[in-house]
């Protein structure tokens, strides 16, 4: 979780804002709650060159993250900023409620204004990251851990993908469904086909398929299976045909979808939810593949996982071999507050806050 944030010569590489590209208005404080702007004024006129500490906390056990973001923010907007202080946790860290991951110390008009910036940053990676790291600690059963692709890019507008995509790295999710998820960490965007492409083939699934692997050769072959909602049918057409050469299908039933195995198959019903991607389908179709001999194909499942879900998956043995997790890891539900709580050094904070070091923090250079 730490390859971004290098520790080279004992001093921590940091991305910086040739990765971040801040929208410049930010220096007109035009994304500042205007009280922080009112207030700032109002220091420079009767309180100027008063020496506060501002610290940062949440109150979720989380694996944090947007400190390099948050760090790159100061630099660029924050006045003298050369005599700041920045002492900060890194990007990975799991942290504990109220544990202070990052302290400015310096003029507050200087550096206050960006306060709610920061509080924002911190609150969307770090819930990110953690629900990234939740799902992906769903998926890690009897010591394997389960790949798990995130595919938030329907979930969101579209200018948070990059961000969104690197928490979700530092979260544990190492593929992702679009480029623009990967241009923090250098990587790029991974997947298949969407049902689309099925459709201009009229259905054929195999036809389909054909056509993806004549266009992209060098791609693992992945087949969508659900198109005709009869998964198992249309995965052993690809199968088939494919061979060795197919490497996996993909299960996105909906949720209000009883699949065409159950119409074949009245009796097993009756003491389950039919519906979606469920477990007694995905059963069924790992029993159909491995009866054929195509041991080798994994299943791949998609539309409306998240921590619990694939947990109780795991618990119960489903044979999935890769979770497809979209709109439930752009929950934002860690919110962070930054408070000054020093002021030229002695305490003073609002009522029911106060310093509290962490010796865990390292002096930003």
């Amino acid at each position: 979780m730490k390859e971004i944030t290098r520790k080279l010569n004992g001093e921590i590489k940091r991305l910086t804002n040739e990765t971040f590209k801040f929208d410049e208005r930010v220096k007109e404080g035009w994304f500042s709650a205007v009280y922080f702007l009112k207030t700032r004024e109002i220091v420079k006129n009767h309180r100027p060159n008063n020496i506060v500490t501002m610290q940062f906390f949440q109150k979720e056990h989380a694996v944090l993250c947007g400190t390099d973001e948050v760090i790159a923010l100061i630099r660029t907007f924050a006045k003298n900023v050369d005599e700041l202080e920045i002492r900060s946790l890194e990007d990975g860290d799991k942290i504990k409620p109220f544990e202070t991951v990052l302290t400015i110390t310096g003029r507050y008009e200087d550096f206050g204004y960006l306060e709610g910036l920061i509080d924002g940053i911190f609150a969307r990676r770090t819930s990110v990251a953690t629900n990234v790291y939740n799902v992906a600690k769903a998926a890690r059963h009897s010591g394997i851990q389960k790949p798990i692709i995130f595919m938030g890019d329907r979930d969101d507008h579209f200018t948070q993908q990059a961000g969104d995509g690197y928490a979700a790295f530092i979260g544990g999710s190492k593929a992702q469904a679009t480029h623009a998820m990967n241009e923090w960490w250098g990587k790029q965007g991974m997947g298949t086909m969407p049902h689309a492409l099925i459709q201009l083939f009229r259905g054929d699934i195999v036809e389909a398929t054909r056509a993806y692997q004549a266009t992209f050769p060098e791609d693992e072959l992945m087949a969508l299976v659900d198109y005709n909602n009869d998964v198992i049918t249309d995965a052993l057409k690809v199968a088939r045909q494919f061979g060795d050469e197919l490497k996996g299908v993909r299960i996105d039933t909906s949720r209000t979808m009883v699949d065409q195995f159950f119409c074949r198959n009245p009796e097993v019903m009756g003491s389950f939810d039919p519906r979606g991607a469920n477990p007694t389908l995905l059963f069924a179709l790992r029993k159909a593949l491995d009866k054929e001999g195509f041991q080798h194909v994994k299943i791949v499942a998609t539309g409306g996982f998240n921590a619990e879900r694939i947990n109780e998956y795991e618990e119960a043995g489903v044979p999935v071999d890769i979770y497809g997790v979209g709109n439930s890891l752009l929950k934002l539900n860690i919110g962070f507050t930054g408070d000054n709580v020093l002021l030229n050094g002695e305490h003073e904070a609002k009522a029911g806050r106060f310093f509290r070091d962490n010796p865990r923090l390292q002096t930003v250079e």
